[in-house]
C-alpha cells in the first residue's frame, strides 16, 4: 500500500497537468476545426 501511495503523490501532479492541457488542446483543436471547414466551404464558393 505504501508503493501505491508513493506512487499517486509523484505522479498524480503530472497526470492532473497533462489532463488540463489536453482539455484546453482539445478546445483549440475544436476551434480550428470550424475554422477550417468554413475556409474549404469560402473557396468552394469562390471557384463556382
Amino acid at each position: 500500500m505504501e508503493i501505491f501511495n508513493e506512487f499517486v503523490s509523484t505522479l498524480g501532479f503530472p497526470i492532473a497537468v497533462t489532463a488540463f492541457l489536453l482539455i484546453r488542446i482539445e478546445k483549440k483543436l475544436d476551434d480550428l476545426n470550424k475554422t477550417l471547414l468554413f475556409m474549404i466551404e469560402m473557396l468552394g464558393k469562390i471557384q463556382h
